[in-house]
């Protein structure tokens, strides 16, 4: 798809709002605004308003995108499985599986005012009890997604015969062969360690797949209280330990590498939120709160922060993709980026 989703008059807009008239969301002869919001990950996301109407569309990129990767039919059906229940998510609108209607798939949710903490300038800003009631949030809201259970809600069909870290790993590996991104050695190793460390299966619990503080959505009016866990296009069945070795990579050195060309890492912006341990503590806290439904091995914690480490710097590799110029300073600079990503996965793994 082309921005001109976005661009009144264009042949996009026109089809997008005759699909949705078709499907009851807008009503017939409604005039159309469609603007890009900021954020979103990868995914390019638009504010749908008309008629009474504010929703927020998503798309997968329009080029470049890795294989299997911005899968939206994957985010609808996660999000509107766990409608209704403990975790707080987005209420989903309607989901359109056909490319051929904007160029991409895409799907409509209903929009909300709240707030993402995506930026270390605004968590600055923060109270330092209001940063420490949020961290101690995010960490709660993920036991809480772990203790679902995924057939209950309807997500059997996601659950595979092949343990989780083996097609995690196959899958990763081919993402990175596929990238285009220049010849990294240290990947190489790094992926290699892991295939050769694989913790044996376990239960599979939800798993987001990139859960960290800037894909949570906060209440404005109660700053410590989760509206929404965004960004789920990654989501499957797996251990626990994945994601909360996501949210440690984030909140370690691979954020602060990451968030460095974007202002600042998020954790370090703040004395007032929690440390990695802390994040631990609030987590099996709360996991124990929920009951014997999580098992979680902490022992496996380094594996999982390490393998989401490198996930982190194969999608960096795959922006090279997505980009429409890739300069050689470009490509220097994903480069370095990417190598050094893959030195904090390598460091995680012999602490």
């Amino acid at each position: 798809m082309t921005a001109g989703v976005a661009t009144p008059g264009s042949a996009e807009l026109r089809a997008f709002t005759a699909w949705s008239v078709g499907r009851g969301v807008l009503a017939p002869g409604v005039e159309v605004v469609v603007e890009p919001l900021t954020g979103g990950s990868s995914n390019p996301t638009y504010r749908v308003r008309g008629g009474g109407a504010d929703l927020v569309l998503r798309t997968p990129p329009a080029r470049g995108g890795l294989p299997t990767a911005h899968d939206m039919d994957r985010e609808y059906r996660f999000q509107a499985a766990l409608a209704d229940g403990a975790v707080p998510v987005a209420p989903m609108v309607a989901l359109c599986s056909d490319p051929t209607v904007i160029g991409t798939p895409f799907y409509l949710m209903n929009r909300l005012d709240g707030v993402v903490h995506a930026r270390a300038e605004t968590v600055r800003e923060l109270p330092a009890h209001t940063a420490g009631a949020i961290g101690c949030a995010l960490a709660r809201t993920l036991a809480v997604l772990h203790a679902v259970d995924p057939v209950a809600v309807g997500l059997a069909e996601y659950a595979r015969p092949e343990p989780y870290p083996v097609r995690q790993l196959r899958r990763w590996q081919r993402q990175w062969t596929t990238s285009g991104a220049d010849p990294a050695p240290a990947v190489d190793e790094v992926l290699a360690a892991l295939a050769a460390l694989t913790p044996p299966a376990g239960p599979e619990r939800i798993v987001h797949g990139d859960y960290n503080l800037a894909n949570v959505m906060y209440e404005r009016a109660r700053p410590e209280r989760v509206l929404a866990v965004l960004d789920w296009e990654m989501a499957t069945l797996g251990p626990p330990e994945a994601d909360l070795g996501q949210l440690l990579a984030y909140w370690g050195p691979a954020g602060r590498l990451l968030f460095a060309e974007r202002g600042g890492h998020l954790p370090d912006a703040n004395p007032g939120l929690p440390t990695a341990r802390e994040l631990v503590a609030q987590y099996r806290a709360a996991t124990a709160e929920q009951g014997p439904a999580i098992e979680l091995s902490i022992r496996h914690i380094p594996f999982w922060e390490a393998f989401a480490v490198i996930k982190l710097a194969i999608v960096c590799a795959g922006a090279l993709r997505r980009g429409t110029n890739a300069s050689g300073a470009r490509r220097a600079r994903i480069g370095s980026l990417v190598t050094g990503l893959a030195d904090i996965a390598r460091d995680t793994l012999e602490e």
